[in-house]
């Protein structure tokens, strides 16, 4: 399966659990994760990785820039 068919297919997961979390809308959300994430980056492998997964590593990513 081509990369971009699964990025497709678990970017609306992740987006409705940051809107969740973050009480935003879908938009601000969509926003918010790609000022964050590296999905888009092939070498990651960020891709191969469940929705779960990757909100996770996002919201740690959010905390840790809280903190600092």
């Amino acid at each position: 399966m081509a990369h971009s068919l699964i990025k497709a297919t678990i970017i609306p997961d992740i987006i409705r659990l940051i809107a969740e979390k973050y009480d935003v809308s879908e938009r601000e959300a969509l926003d918010m994760f790609y000022t964050a994430a590296s999905l888009d980056d092939d070498e990651t492998g960020l891709y191969g990785q469940s929705p779960l997964y990757i909100f996770w590593l996002f919201v740690e990513e959010m905390d840790e820039k809280e903190r600092y």
